[in-house]
């Protein structure tokens, strides 16, 4: 077994390494160890989404809690950012999510929260992914304890949700479409907007174990897009399989990009005077509409590397009230500790009920440059660097955009693949960029 932590959590086919109950048992185990060695409560919080090999999965991890010495807090379905939030409000020493976010129903994964609802950072899960690996003491549990049932553990997550909003009585006069992919969102969601006293459509909130994100959900929007035009809404709102994710789909039936919302709630911040040291915090993968759309706006930008850990770095280190992802991952730090869909869908409504304008009006806040894509496999992973054929293409075609576009290369964190993403003002001419460099990715690397 290779290295088991990615850029969120361990993740692969459930039932396959690493995603079995075997592993299951010692993550459960390690995590009360690690608790142990910094003095931590052994509560352990465990909430999962809504595939069919979540409960088996959550046996697991709770039997190596339990026969640890620790007590597992098991709070069923929850969104990711639920099992954040009741980690810290239960005093537990770290919360499990069972999870594989937005990819199918087939693939699962193990997440983990501090006691203080953060993700954890690298030499962290180095050292738990060390206690799953080797042959280490693990705690021995005396009283072999049950697994605990939060049984309110939905009513306190919307409970601190709707703590959280303060925007316009006027809410309810909005038509929402919601999308919660068959995810984790599916009660919790429709439960919120009821108590803000709106009377939303909902879509995929039937989950059967197989159709979490099964054409629905923040990365498949089409289904969306038509319920809102024909239902004359004036926004939809879409949730990735955990609920850590918002997709935004406006009255014309337009997806609106994470970057987009990131603006607008960026804006909005600023107009309060919210938007601590006047900063957002993004990654490289953001499109560089955004970072244009913020200089207009005269809001500083930093770019941190992908993934909503490293933005959440960088958000500390600047004392930054926002950031997140082009997918959607959105973090409003003064009110949570980690990207939440719901709470990201609250604070667009906010921005949208400050003004008269509508959803697609506040989208041009910032243009959006077509962007493409490649993914290309390959047998090594040197430093760009140090590929002189890779380097010079590169800054070739650097040179041809200018200031009107952008190259990224990098490699998958987790798979033998080399990421391409070129972007710039015509589709046509950045895909046959991304080609040719994809042409010496392949003759050098393939």
């Amino acid at each position: 077994m290779g290295r088991l932590f990615g850029t969120d959590g361990i993740r692969g086919l459930a039932n396959q390494e690493p995603i079995t109950t075997e592993n299951g048992v010692k993550f459960g185990r390690s995590v009360v160890r690690f608790c142990k060695d910094r003095g931590l409560s052994t509560d352990i919080v465990i909430g999962r989404d809504t595939r069919i090999s979540g409960e088996m999965l959550e046996r697991a991890v709770a039997s190596g809690i339990t026969s640890a010495g620790g007590k597992a807090l098991c709070v069923g379905v929850l969104p990711t950012p639920g099992v954040a939030f009741l980690t810290k409000d239960l005093n537990a020493g770290a919360g499990v999510v069972l999870s594989a976010s937005h990819n199918p129903w087939e693939y699962n994964g193990f997440k983990l929260f501090s006691s203080e609802g953060y993700k954890l950072s690298d030499t962290e899960e180095a050292e738990i992914e060390a206690m799953i690996l080797e042959q280490v003491d693990y705690p021995v549990g005396k009283d072999h304890v049950r697994p605990d049932l939060v049984e309110d553990a939905l009513e306190k997550y919307v409970s601190f949700l709707l703590k959280s909003f303060s925007g316009p009585a006027d809410i309810r006069k909005k038509k929402i479409v919601l999308d919660c992919a068959n995810g984790a969102t599916s009660q919790v969601a429709p439960l919120l907007f009821e108590k803000l006293g709106c009377n939303p459509e909902v879509m995929f909130a039937h989950p059967d174990g197989k159709n979490i994100n099964l054409n629905c959900g923040s990365q498949h929007t089409g289904a969306l897009s038509s319920r809102v035009v024909a239902s004359k809404a004036d926004i939809g709102l879409a949730f990735d399989g955990d609920g850590d994710r918002l997709i935004a789909v406006d009255e014309k039936g337009k997806t609106l990009t994470g970057d987009q919302i990131l603006m607008i709630c960026a804006s909005m911040l600023k107009e309060k005077g919210e938007l601590n040291n006047n900063v957002l915090v993004s990654t490289v993968m953001s499109n560089i509409g955004l970072k244009s759309a913020l200089r207009d706006a005269e809001i500083d930008h930093v770019a941190a590397g992908v993934g909503d850990r490293l933005v959440m770095e960088e958000m500390k280190n600047l004392g930054s009230s926002i950031g997140g992802e082009e997918s959607g991952h959105i973090i409003f730090l003064d009110l949570h500790t980690t990207g939440d869909g719901i709470l990201a869908a609250l604070q667009l409504l906010t921005a949208l009920g400050r003004t008269e304008q509508k959803l697609s009006d506040l989208s041009n806040l910032m243009t959006v440059y077509p962007q493409t894509l490649l993914n290309l496999e390959v047998k090594s992973k040197p430093e760009i660097k140090e590929v002189s054929d890779l380097l010079a293409i590169i800054r070739d075609i650097e040179c041809m955009l200018g200031e009107e576009g952008r190259v990224l290369v990098r490699y998958s964190g987790t798979e033998p693949v080399c990421r391409i993403m070129v972007e710039g003002k015509d589709q046509k001419e950045i895909e046959d960029y991304a080609r040719r460099i994809g042409d010496v990715v392949l003759s050098q690397l393939g």
